[in-house]
């Protein structure tokens, strides 16, 4: 019988490591939490939050370090997206990279640590980056706008009671489109999961509008059945 450590041992030794794309709604912009990378090669380049997998950890395990270690911020969900493997993504030889991603609202989650310039900077506005980590990014953005059709994440990134004007900026920021007023609001009210509060905005500079609550029961009920929403 073949010794299953020395099978182990004869195996090519690849570094694999996680790294985190943060997205993160705030000023009507969609934004993604990025450093400063500290490799001379890269000096002075933007860069994903990522680290080595440690040995006795499985790749969630390690996500959620290396979000805690670099942030702070904790009981953030991640989610695994994708694999990048080609042979030549990082100067120093072979890497194999696991990319997780995640969307909340920033006024909710605080910045404890700001190591190598941490901080928000928006989508939009970034051209260049570190390593393959556009790449990602740019993958990441459309696995994002995807999602946020499929599932009400929107939601989670706004107040309990909200517009549908709030409602709104939050999809044309993340899809990076202008959308209809008309056709946005026939959509959410032909789904049935917004509930009117008989209340309105307050301390606007525009007139106010309705504000309503998401339907968080109503949804679990029939999300078997929801397809989605089509822009």
């Amino acid at each position: 019988m073949i010794d299953p450590i020395k099978l182990v041992q004869t195996y090519p030794q690849v570094p694999l490591t996680v790294d985190c794309v943060i997205f993160g709604f705030d000023e009507n912009s969609l934004k993604v939490l990025l450093i400063k990378s500290d490799l001379s090669q890269y000096h002075g380049k933007l860069s994903l939050l990522g680290d080595n997998v440690h040995t006795h950890e499985d790749l969630d395990t390690a996500a959620n370090r290396v979000l805690v270690q670099r942030t702070g911020m904790t009981n953030v969900f991640l989610e695994q997206v994708h694999t990048f493997s080609k042979p030549d993504r990082h100067p120093g030889g072979r890497v194999v990279t696991t990319v997780y991603a995640s969307l909340l609202n920033v006024k909710h989650h605080e910045l404890l640590l700001h190591d190598n310039e941490l901080k928000w900077h928006t989508v939009n506005e970034i051209s260049e980056m570190a390593f393959d980590h556009k790449q990602i990014l740019d993958l990441c953005t459309s696995w994002l706008r995807k999602r946020v059709q499929e599932q009400p994440l929107a939601f989670n990134l706004l107040p309990v009671k909200f517009s549908l004007r709030q409602l709104q900026n939050v999809y044309e920021a993340i899809l990076d489109i202008k959308l209809d007023r008309r056709n946005f609001r026939k959509k959410f009210a032909t789904m049935g999961f917004l509930n009117d509060t008989n209340q309105l905005e307050t301390n606007v500079t525009h007139r106010p509008g309705k504000l309503y609550t998401f339907d968080f029961v109503q949804y679990q009920q029939k999300k078997k059945h929801f397809i989605g929403i089509d822009f």
